[in-house]
């Protein structure tokens, strides 16, 4: 499934904007479990800094939403932070509901980029930064991944790097609701990669999620974040 759709018009509405919409009760198409998932021995720190180093031929399956803004486009940027325990997991953060874009949802760390952001890795350390409070100093980029275009018109760049376990982190209460982690191996393993379609006014939508359950609370992962996941998953795979 590769959303790769050019512009639609300005008329067309946010998933989030619908009435009733939840992305949870929308039915599963398709799950890849006939795949094979990413190797342990791909993911330690030292084989994904030499896959960044020397990355492979490959193409991204998760290049562009269908565009539901009218407004201009902004370049943003997020942090993928692998976590460096025993067995790798990566951190997520769940935004809170006041907040105008992608409320509520599961998201990486990141945000719009400044101008005085001299590349996307400033932008997404100093967005973790402001959010989370993860400090630049524990954290060590690997390098990113090709841009992700969303249907509000934000052209964000993965920033992969590992961080330190020993971080201390200071959500910033404005911006999030929650911060967690999950499993490395199991965000690459494509048996855990829902497929979705959603029809609205005759415009189909696609969608993977990656629903995490973490004791009696489920991480609904999908969208954005999802395709980035699944890329990173294309990208070691490669």
């Amino acid at each position: 499934m590769a959303v790769t759709s050019a512009p639609a018009p300005s008329s067309l509405a946010s998933l989030s904007s619908l009435p009733d919409f939840d992305p949870r009760h929308v039915p599963v198409v398709g799950v890849d479990r006939h795949l094979p998932r990413v190797a342990p021995s791909q993911t330690t720190p030292q084989a994904l800094r030499q896959r960044f180093a020397a990355p492979p031929a490959w193409e991204p399956e998760v290049v562009q939403e269908k565009s539901f803004s009218s407004r201009s486009p902004a370049h943003a940027a997020v942090l993928v932070p692998i976590v460096l325990r025993e067995q790798p997991t990566v951190l997520l953060t769940e935004r809170t509901a006041h907040l105008s874009t992608h409320s509520g949802q599961v998201a990486f760390p990141g945000g719009r980029a400044d101008p005085e952001d001299a590349s996307p890795a400033d932008t997404a350390l100093r967005e973790a930064y402001e959010e989370v409070g993860l400090e630049p100093h524990f954290v060590e980029v690997l390098g990113s991944l090709p841009t992700y275009v969303t249907g509000s018109s934000f052209i964000i760049s993965p920033v992969v790097a590992l961080v330190q376990p020993h971080c201390v982190l200071r959500p910033n209460p404005h911006e999030v609701a929650d911060i967690f982690e999950v499993p490395l191996a199991f965000l690459l393993n494509p048996a855990h990669h829902q497929r979705h379609v959603f029809e609205w006014q005759g415009v189909r939508r696609e969608w993977f999620s990656m629903p995490y359950q973490s004791g009696p609370k489920n991480h609904y992962i999908w969208g954005a974040t999802a395709g980035m996941l699944r890329n990173f998953y294309r990208f070691l795979r490669a």
